[in-house]
């Protein structure tokens, strides 16, 4: 089993920045990809950034030039630092794993996140 463990939303003014941290622990294989995704009310939850299998990254076309993912392989570690934020930009934040040996998909708790105008 896999527990992610989020930190760092919070409220912020429109321009502002945030950081989020997502740590892994337990039965971690080799393989997996982990990243974020964010959730707002009445749509469907959507990926903001993540560490593919092979390592490189992938970002939702909304926060290209703004956020940036990275991550602490030693800590099994992911961070989302957020820059230049939107009030569209305000959701709850997940941090995701998907572990390639067994095809599972494990959430984090999620993190809110908001953008004042």
């Amino acid at each position: 089993q896999v527990q992610l463990v989020e930190s760092g939303g919070g409220l912020v003014q429109t321009g502002g920045s945030l950081r989020l941290s997502c740590a892994a622990s337990g039965r971690l294989f080799s393989t997996y990809k982990m990243g974020w995704y964010r959730e707002t009310p009445g749509k469907q939850r959507e990926l903001v950034a993540e560490f593919t299998r092979g390592g490189s990254t992938n970002y939702a076309d909304f926060v290209k030039g703004r956020f940036t993912i990275s991550r602490d392989n030693a800590k099994n570690t992911v961070y989302l630092q957020m820059n230049s934020l939107k009030p569209e930009d305000t959701a709850v934040y997940y941090c995701h794993l998907f572990d390639y040996s067994d095809y599972m998909n494990y959430w984090g708790q999620g993190t809110q996140v908001t953008v004042s105008s």
